[in-house]
């Protein structure tokens, strides 16, 4: 259902002040205590009342009721700022109509778009519980940010997740695995013919990675990929190395599981194979979902995302949509224009109001 554009001015101007006031605080992965302070006591003056869990802000409960549980959801916390800021990364610029600040556009136009929906979305009964969480961490994929928010939650129906999309749907997006690899060899004098090189028994594992392509191609994804992208063997030049090292970045499409890809990976090639973690999954929901075709009856597109979120630890279905631009993320001068901060509070009200899981 629309809302009224007065309502919308004024969800607005409660959305520019609050991000105003988090930019000064600096929240980087596993610091972010101060600006969850600050956050909940900027939403309990708006008549909000805050669950604070370790660094992360939740709105809202589930009842009793069997209505489905939804997940409003993006992150306080930020990357570092790079070197060539041109403004001070932690004192909010308004300049025209942009607002400069380190974290405005990743992702905290999201959080304050995401907070003014709920208060408008829980002024009236809706089909599902709705529930708003500031999380920390996710810049890290850190184990006290969304997991331990879904640890207070309980099960999950749906989660908007906010991330730059220019409030487009990313309905798909890629996972991460990185993968150590060792070949092993035997040492020797590199003076004479002895011993068995790993660097020479790594190559021809590598050249197999760098030339297998994973037979699943998505629509939204395309093919998923692993890249050696580190390799270290030796220590000095007259020693015939006995054990080389490389790390394999591979980013999987919805269509497989991290499990998959590392017995594909491992079944080509002769070296061993260890991830060092296998969480970060690609995720995925069905263009047949509700909040997708509200999402197109309201003219909005679709696509894959390559960049990873929140979503990749959840274990429900998830729609990544958000104010700003993925490419204005972790960059020097970083901005969120009001216009994305207005057309992002009224999309995500016109997604959700009204709308059956």
């Amino acid at each position: 259902m629309p809302i009224d554009d007065t309502e919308l001015h004024q969800l607005t101007d409660q959305a520019i002040a609050l991000l105003q006031a988090l930019i000064p605080i600096p929240a980087y992965s596993r610091e972010e205590h101060a600006k969850a302070d600050k956050l909940g006591e900027e939403l309990s003056k708006l008549g909000l009342q805050p669950q604070r869990v370790l660094n992360n802000l939740i709105l809202g409960r589930r009842d009793d009721s069997s209505r489905p549980v939804l997940l409003l959801n993006s992150h306080i916390d930020t990357v570092r700022p790079v070197e060539t800021w041109t403004f001070n990364p932690h004192e909010p610029v308004l300049r025209e109509d942009k607002i400069f600040g380190l974290g405005t556009n990743d992702a905290g136009a999201s959080v304050v778009c995401l907070a003014m929906a709920y208060s408008h979305l829980c002024k009236k009964q809706q089909a599902y519980q709705l529930i708003f969480a500031a999380s920390a961490e996710e810049e890290i994929s850190g184990q006290n940010g969304i997991l331990r928010v879904l640890e207070e939650t309980g099960p999950v129906q749906l989660a908007i997740v906010g991330e730059p999309t220019g409030m487009q749907m990313a309905i798909a997006e890629k996972g991460l695995m990185v993968i150590d690899a060792v070949s092993k060899g035997q040492s020797g004098h590199a003076a004479r013919d002895e011993g068995i090189n790993a660097i020479y028994e790594a190559l021809p594992d590598i050249e197999w990675i760098r030339n297998y392509r994973f037979e699943k191609v998505s629509d939204h994804l395309g093919a998923s990929k692993a890249t050696v992208t580190v390799i270290h063997a030796g220590k000095q030049h007259n020693v015939v190395p006995d054990s080389c090292h490389y790390v394999i970045d591979v980013r999987s499409n919805e269509l497989y599981t991290n499990e998959e890809m590392l017995h594909i990976l491992q079944s080509g090639v002769k070296s061993v194979l260890t991830p060092r973690s296998l969480r970060l999954k690609s995720s995925g929901i069905p263009l047949s979902h509700p909040v997708v075709q509200r999402g197109l009856s309201l003219g909005l597109s679709t696509y894959g995302s390559p960049t990873l979120s929140d979503q990749a630890l959840m274990p429900n279905l998830s729609l990544k949509i958000g104010p700003g631009q993925s490419a204005r993320s972790h960059t020097a001068d970083e901005f969120i224009l009001i216009e994305e901060i207005k057309e992002g509070i009224r999309i995500y009200i016109e997604l959700l109001d009204g709308l059956e899981i």
